[in-house]
């Protein structure tokens, strides 16, 4: 009795590509451009969602696109201008997501090669380009029959890693042939991450000409009535702060926790960034830094928001010297943490 030899398909079979794992990091996202309705159409993507905003439809619906949509496009859109790479004709969240997935892709696919396995890494946006579904698409086009997705969210929130959780499943529920899917949970309290933290901080801080007599540890807020449904988000911000403090050998009020870019008029988790920022120069704090630990990248929240509109909320008040901490972006240490998570999280699937 003959037998076909293993792994040999029939001459009529489609066209496979090779077997392969991927991975695929997600950020939240970035409008195309900075015109009116570029910013009109990442907006109402993004403030569509209803896990960032909870509110029921019949009252969201009327306030988002007859009143934010028609004012708020037009001052997001100027803001974003003042950062915009122009170089590549983008925002500066895409260029460092990009930079990211190549760089983890140099730092993993030739050691899965080596021990003969095939890794193929890529990038999304939550919001914006590239999707989700496109990339996930393109991946299992790529031989990806196991996808590994990791949010760049360090604390969980329902309002961020769930959204891409979400997403995902979306362009699964479409898909005839499904890939499996692994989704990385967050890792606030890692000690690659907190000892990269630390090291960046150190780093930031050794560079300035001053030294803050108190440092903030601003994180993006959320709404108090997601923390009272059970939202975890608050507290894994608090545990980062903790660790953070105790690793660079900092107390409560050098080290400071804080919650920054509220939107609306409903109560957010406090203490705010800006409320912080203009207190302590009223009290005679003159100098004064801030590092954003929940952000893996730098992006209008972090460069505009804590960097123009908070640095003159403080000169404003009595304070005198200010800085901006960078977050970790595609540096060595950003990049230990994205290899770290990737790799404890392709245990089982791909081993190397």
């Amino acid at each position: 009795m003959n037998m076909a030899a293993p792994n040999v398909l029939p001459p009529d079979h489609p066209r496979l590509a090779p077997r392969a794992t991927g991975v695929l990091i997600v950020n939240l996202g970035t409008p195309e451009a900075t015109d009116y309705w570029s910013m009109r159409r990442y907006l109402k993507e993004f403030l569509s969602d209803r896990r960032v905003i909870e509110t029921p439809r019949l009252i969201w619906w009327p306030v988002l696109n007859l009143i934010i949509l028609s004012t708020r496009p037009g001052k997001k859109g100027k803001d974003y201008d003042t950062i915009w790479n122009r170089e590549r004709n983008e925002g500066p969240l895409k260029t460092i997501t990009r930079s990211q997935s190549e760089q983890l892709a140099a730092r993993l696919s030739d050691a899965a090669a080596m021990s003969g396995q095939r890794l193929v890494i890529d990038w999304a946006m939550r919001y914006g380009q590239p999707s989700i579904a496109s990339r996930v698409q393109a991946l299992q086009d790529q031989g990806c029959d196991r996808i590994l997705i990791v949010p760049l969210y360090p604390q969980y929130s329902a309002a961020t890693t769930a959204t891409v959780g979400d997403k995902t499943f979306d362009a699964l529920k479409a898909m005839r042939w499904q890939p499996a899917v692994r989704i990385a949970p967050p890792w606030h309290d890692d000690p690659v991450y907190i000892d990269a933290l630390a090291r960046s901080i150190e780093d930031g801080l050794s560079k300035l000409d001053f030294e803050p007599e108190v440092i903030l540890a601003s994180f993006h807020g959320v709404p108090q009535a997601y923390l009272d449904k059970g939202d975890p988000y608050y507290c894994h911000c608090a545990k980062t702060t903790r660790l953070l403090r105790a690793r660079l050998g900092m107390d409560e009020s050098k080290l400071r926790m804080t919650f920054q870019s509220r939107f609306g008029p409903a109560e957010w988790i406090k203490p705010y960034t800006d409320e912080t920022v203009k207190q302590l120069a009223r009290e005679g704090v003159k100098k004064l830094a801030v590092v954003t630990p929940g952000f893996v990248a730098d992006c209008l929240e972090t460069i505009e928001e804590i960097g123009v509109e908070n640095r003159d909320f403080f000169l404003e008040n009595g304070g005198d010297k200010f800085a901006r901490i960078d977050c970790l972006n595609d540096s060595a240490a950003g990049m230990d943490v994205i290899e770290a998570v990737a790799r404890r999280e392709l245990r089982g699937w791909a081993e190397f």
